[in-house]
């Protein structure tokens, strides 16, 4: 069985190790350390942020970070990708809003061509300080 749900006390463990494993793999660009720096941060912040899980079998394969309109990320596990957990999840988050927005290092052409079919438009190319990673800003909005 599956489902999305709100994130729980009980599901920051396994998410966070998402999050990091699949960061490290989509940006290979950018250290493995960048990530470890950011670990504890993210692993505080989870709770307060509005995080939906994507369970099959009582088990969490993936997940969607919000704030406020942002998508902060989708999370898939590796063995999980390409079977539409992550458009699953999007479509949870745009029932939810009227708009959204995102950010994506440009390197990460797979996800660029992800929103784009799911009718995001880049809006602007960025530079993200912390990398100094070229980003573009996506948005959405519903019809």
């Amino acid at each position: 069985m599956k489902m999305i749900r709100r994130l729980e006390k009980k599901d920051i463990d396994v998410v966070i190790q998402i999050w990091f494993e699949e960061n490290k793999r989509a940006h290979d660009f950018i250290p493995e350390s960048y990530w470890l720096g950011k670990f504890d941060e993210v692993k505080d912040i989870l709770p307060q942020a509005e995080v939906y899980v994507y369970e099959i079998d009582n088990k969490i394969k993936g997940f969607i970070g919000l704030m406020d309109n942002y998508i902060a990320g989708i999370f898939i596990a590796s063995e999980c990708q390409s079977k539409g957990i992550g458009k699953e999840l999007l479509c949870y988050a745009k029932e939810k809003k009227e708009n959204l927005s995102l950010s994506v290092y440009i390197k990460n052409s797979r996800t660029i061509n992800f929103y784009k079919r799911e009718n995001f438009k880049v809006i602007s190319e960025n530079l993200d300080e912390n990398t100094d990673e070229k980003e573009f800003y996506m948005t959405w909005e519903s019809k």
